[in-house]
C-alpha cells in the first residue's frame, strides 16, 4: 500500500519557472474516495430493480460514510468513481434494472432530497442528493442513465428506444442536481451508448469557481476536457475505473503527469478492485500531489487535501497573470539559455572522455561502440529500444521520424537492464489513438525480450535528460520511481521549437520508468466529432 504527499503544504509551491505560488492564494478542501466496489457476482444476469437497488444501496452506505468523514475534516467537494455504484461487466440488457433517469439540470433544477417525488424511479439520486445535503458539500458520483428517445425522429435512438449513459452528476451543497455528464469516450463498454452530441460540461462552486468534468478513458483523447482547458478550465473531477499498464499507464502516474501537462487541478477517484488491477487515485495541482496506490487493497481509502484555487475568475486583480499563469504546460514553449541546454552535455561528455583517457582502451571501445537497437513489445506496441550500457552516455533510436535522445549517469545494480524505447503509430488493441512516444524503462529481466514488460521495483538510480523530435504540442511527462512513487521532472519544455525535453537528478527512490507520452489527436479522429 502506498500513500503519498508529494508537497505537505503550498505555503512555498515552486514551479519550474522559478515563482512561487504564496500563501494568501485562496484554497479549498477536496476529497476523494477509492472504493473498493461490492460486485454483483453475475453482472450477465437481468435483476429486477428492488434486486438492484438493493446491491446500490450497500454502495451508497459506504459512500454515506465516507462523506461524512470527508465533511468531519473539512472538504467542501468530494468525488466518487467510475462504477462505484454497480460494478462491471454488464450486458445492454442485464444493467437495465440499475438504469436511472437523470434529468438535464441546464433544463430542470430539482433536489432530488426535498422534491423525491418529482420523478419516478430516482432512488439512486435522492440518496446522493441528501448525501450532499446532510454534509454540506459538493459531490460528484457516476452511474447509469437512462434517456429515452424515438426512433422515428432521432436517427440515432438505439433500436430498443432508450440511450444508456455513462454518466457522472453533481449535487451542489445543499442537494441540487447541477450537472450532468455522460461519458464521450467508451472502453468496450457493451452496456452503454455513445451520446450523439459532444458535452463540455462544467459546474461552478462558491469556494473555488469553475470546474470542468470528464471520465476515465476520456483523458487519452481531445475531446472533452482539452477544449475545456482550451477555454481556461483549470480545475477537474475525474471518476474512473482504471486498470492499470506499466510501464506507461499506470493510473497515479499518468494522472499526475496529465495534471502537470496541462496545468489543471484533477481530482481523481478511482475504482478499486484487485482482480482487475484497479487501484489509483490522488488529488493532484501542477505543483504537488496526495496520492494513493495499493494493488492488495481490500478495503477503500479516502484522500484529503488543501488545495489551491486555480479558477482565474476567483482571483483578485492581478494575483491570476502573477501567481497562476505560469504553470507548467506541454503545448506552450519553455525556453532556456542556450548555454545551460548544452551544459548537461558539454559535462557528461567531459566525464566520459577522463575516465577514458586514462589509458582504458576497453572503455574508450565500449563508448566509441554503437549499442545494439531492437525490437520488444511494450504494451501491445513493437518499440525500437536501445539498451544503456555502462554508468553513463548518450543514447538515440528512432521509428521513423521521431527520434529520441537519452543522456544518463546511473547507479546501482549493474544487473538491472534499462533500455530507452521510441515508438510513432496507432495503438490499436485497446483502443485506435496515435502516438509519439520516448521512454526509458527498467526492463523485468535482463534479456532484450524482457523490456516493455511491467515492474514496480528499481534499485539503480538515473539521472537523465530525455528529449524527442515530436510533431505534436501535446506531450505527457512522467517519472515513476520504485514502489509506485510518484515523481515529477527537475524542466520540462520545449528546445528550438523543435523539440520537448525533460530532465531529472538526484531521485530518492530507483527510477522505473522515464516517458515523454505524445498523443497527436488529429491522427486517431477522436476529437473531430465536436465542432
Amino acid at each position: 500500500m502506498a500513500v503519498f504527499i508529494l508537497t505537505t503544504a503550498f505555503v512555498a509551491l515552486f514551479l519550474s519557472e522559478g515563482l512561487v505560488v504564496k500563501a494568501e492564494v485562496p484554497s479549498y478542501i477536496a476529497a476523494v474516495y477509492e472504493h473498493h466496489v461490492i460486485l454483483n457476482p453475475e453482472p450477465h444476469v437481468p435483476i429486477e430493480r428492488e434486486a438492484a437497488l438493493v446491491h446500490m444501496n450497500k454502495n451508497l452506505d459506504v459512500f454515506e460514510e465516507q462523506a461524512a468523514s470527508a465533511a468531519k475534516q473539512g472538504a467542501q467537494i468530494i468525488v466518487f468513481p467510475e462504477n462505484g455504484l454497480h460494478g462491471f461487466k454488464f450486458t445492454r440488457t442485464s444493467i437495465v434494472g440499475y438504469l436511472e433517469t437523470v434529468p438535464d439540470p441546464s433544463v430542470v433544477t430539482w433536489n432530488p432530497c426535498t422534491e423525491p417525488d418529482r420523478f419516478p424511479n430516482t432512488e439512486v439520486l435522492q440518496r446522493l442528493s441528501c448525501m450532499a445535503q446532510k454534509n454540506h458539500l459538493f459531490l460528484v458520483a457516476n452511474m447509469p442513465n437512462r434517456q429515452n428517445c424515438d426512433n422515428l425522429t432521432d436517427p440515432h435512438c438505439p433500436p430498443d428506444g432508450r440511450y444508456q449513459f455513462n454518466t457522472n452528476i453533481v449535487f451542489s451543497d445543499n442537494g441540487t442536481l447541477i450537472a450532468r455528464y455522460n461519458k464521450l469516450n467508451l472502453y468496450f463498454e457493451k452496456e452503454y451508448d455513445t451520446p450523439p452530441e459532444c458535452e463540455h460540461v462544467t459546474f461552478t462552486t462558491p469556494f473555488a469557481g469553475k470546474f470542468g468534468i470528464f471520465t476515465c478513458f476520456d483523458i487519452l483523447f481531445y475531446e472533452p476536457v482539452l477544449t475545456q482547458v482550451k477555454m481556461g478550465v483549470r480545475q477537474f473531477v475525474f471518476p474512473t475505473a482504471w486498470m492499470n499498464k506499466l510501464p506507461l499507464l499506470a493510473g497515479i502516474h499518468f494522472q499526475r503527469s496529465f495534471s502537470y501537462a496541462t496545468g489543471i487541478t484533477l481530482l481523481a477517484a478511482n475504482t478499486q478492485a484487485k482482480e482487475l488491477g484497479m487501484t489509483g487515485s490522488g488529488i493532484y495541482t501542477p505543483w504537488h500531489a496526495v496520492y494513493h496506490h495499493d494493488k492488495e487493497a481490500k478495503s477503500g481509502k479516502l484522500l484529503v487535501s488543501k488545495v489551491p484555487v486555480l479558477d482565474p475568475s476567483m482571483m483578485e486583480d492581478g494575483e491570476e497573470s502573477s501567481k497562476l499563469k505560469l504553470v507548467p504546460f506541454s503545448g506552450h514553449s519553455k525556453h532556456r539559455s542556450t548555454a545551460a541546454s548544452q551544459f548537461d552535455v558539454q559535462e557528461q561528455q567531459k566525464h566520459m572522455s577522463e575516465r577514458c583517457l586514462s589509458g582504458d582502451m576497453q572503455c574508450r571501445e565500449r563508448l566509441l561502440s554503437e549499442p545494439p537497437t531492437f525490437i520488444s513489445n511494450m504494451m501491445n506496441d513493437n518499440f525500437t529500444f536501445v539498451p544503456l550500457q555502462g554508468v553513463e552516455g548518450n543514447l538515440k533510436v528512432c521509428d521513423g521520424s521521431l527520434c529520441c535522445h537519452l543522456w544518463f549517469r546511473r547507479s546501482g545494480p549493474e544487473e538491472e537492464l534499462y533500455a530507452l524505447g521510441a515508438f510513432r503509430g496507432i495503438h490499436a488493441p485497446r483502443g485506435t489513438y496515435y502516438l509519439e512516444v520516448c521512454a526509458l524503462v527498467r526492463c523485468t529481466g535482463t534479456e532484450f525480450r524482457s523490456c516493455g514488460g511491467g515492474i514496480e521495483n528499481a534499485q539503480t538510480v538515473v539521472d537523465f535528460r530525455l528529449q524527442g523530435t515530436f510533431s505534436t504540442p501535446h506531450i505527457y511527462p512522467g517519472v515513476l520511481g520504485s514502489e509506485m512513487t510518484l515523481d515529477r521532472p527537475d524542466e520540462s519544455g520545449w528546445e528550438n521549437k523543435s523539440e520537448f525535453y525533460m530532465t531529472r537528478k538526484g531521485m530518492a527512490t530507483g527510477l522505473v520508468t522515464a516517458v515523454l507520452y505524445g498523443r497527436v489527436y488529429e491522427k486517431d479522429g477522436y476529437g473531430k466529432r465536436c465542432p
